[in-house]
């Protein structure tokens, strides 16, 4: 005997993204004319450095306008993106008395955005949330799309889930108070933003990249704007990651491995630029991109600051390893993403964007560098 469950549904994840200065007071109209139906109670996720910037006046504006909220503090850095620190935001939030009827706001960079929309997809099974973004690396990245996850000794960003916010606010003016390695770190994903789908993105950053340096008005929102446009072509696409999708980890194969063989002492930005020069040295080989194309990346990520060679440190034979804990990876090959000279992304049959590579190859570049 069978019960057949007829669940099919459709559902609208579109959200918008909002792109201005000072966006707390825009934030606060936005809830009170009603973009969080039904809640009158909010969790602040932040870190350690954004708390007292940014987190405790939107909190107090919240209050101002009739809102309840709790601040939930969790140390600044990527070592805090883990199953602890979700698991510690959530028993901080069931202590204060959160339960479905609430939301959740992410205040900070794309640590905070990850655990904030990770937590947001599973507690109470499910609870909106929004993210009010404070760095560049995060305007550029986890702000859009809606890939939430942790890290773990043994990989990362492979326990999470697509969990859409219901609005991002990305304030420009907050990338003021970020330090300057920070800011080199979160040109990092807009180089590679230009790499893969916006040849203007990036001649506009060959010719104007010291302007974000002091932020400059018209160079940050132009990114910012070109950032969203950029990623939101692929991921309308390509939401759950089936193909298209892949062209985003650009980079990420050599950056994310040697992000974590680093202990984090690189910032995500710096590992995703040598990860960068990676791709770009191996497809120069493979004849995807020509030596011109491939010195242009280099001098303009030299340009910004990034490196763009291994440090001394790193464990060449570990790094080689931690490859495979590439999401990427399948049927225990090693696969890359390429891009196609500045602008485009190599396509290797319908649908299909990740080539596999021998280790041999990769491992010789990585003695290279």
């Amino acid at each position: 005997m069978r019960f057949n469950c007829e669940l099919r549904r459709v559902v609208d994840d579109s959200y918008q993204i909002e792109i201005g200065r000072d966006l707390s007071d825009e934030l606060t109209r936005d809830l009170t004319r009603g973009l969080i139906k039904g809640v009158k109670k909010y969790a602040i996720v932040t870190d350690s450095t954004v708390r007292p910037l940014y987190a405790e006046p939107i909190r107090k504006k919240l209050t101002d306008a009739g809102f309840s909220s709790d601040i939930f503090e969790i140390p600044a850095g990527e070592k805090s993106k883990t199953r602890a620190m979700k698991e510690f935001i959530e028993d901080s939030m069931l202590e204060k008395g959160y339960r479905r009827d609430c939301c959740i706001i992410a205040v900070g960079g794309g640590v905070v955005s990850d655990l904030a929309g990770f937590t947001a997809g599973t507690f109470g099974r499910g609870i909106p949330f929004i993210i009010y973004s404070t760095t560049l690396l995060a305007a550029a990245d986890a702000s859009i799309g809606g890939k939430t996850a942790v890290d773990t000794p043994l990989a990362t960003n492979l326990i999470g889930l697509f969990n859409q916010p219901k609005k991002v606010y990305i304030d420009i003016n907050t990338w003021k108070t970020l330090p300057e390695r920070e800011l080199r770190s979160g040109l990092a994903e807009t180089i590679k933003h230009g790499c893969l789908g916006s040849g203007s993105l990036f001649t506009f950053l060959e010719d104007n990249i010291e302007k974000i340096f002091v932020c400059d008005d018209h160079a940050c929102e132009y990114i910012a704007n070109m950032n969203c446009e950029v990623k939101y072509k692929v991921v309308m696409k390509d939401e759950r990651e089936s193909g298209l999708r892949e062209v985003l980890n650009l980079g990420h194969t050599v950056g994310r491995a040697i992000e974590t063989v680093s202990g984090y002492e690189l910032l995500h930005g710096e590992a995703v630029a040598i990860g960068l020069m990676a791709q770009v040295m191996l497809g120069m080989r493979l004849g995807y991109i020509s030596p011109k194309n491939a010195e242009r990346v280099k001098a303009l990520l030299s340009r910004a600051g990034l490196p763009v060679s291994i440090p001394e440190y790193i464990d060449k034979r570990e790094l080689v390893q931690k490859l495979y804990t590439d999401k990427k990876v399948r049927d225990g090959k090693l696969r890359f993403v390429f891009q196609k000279e500045i602008g485009d992304m190599m396509c290797f049959g319908k649908n299909q964007y990740g080539k596999e590579i021998a280790e041999e190859y990769i491992a010789e570049i990585i003695d290279m560098m």
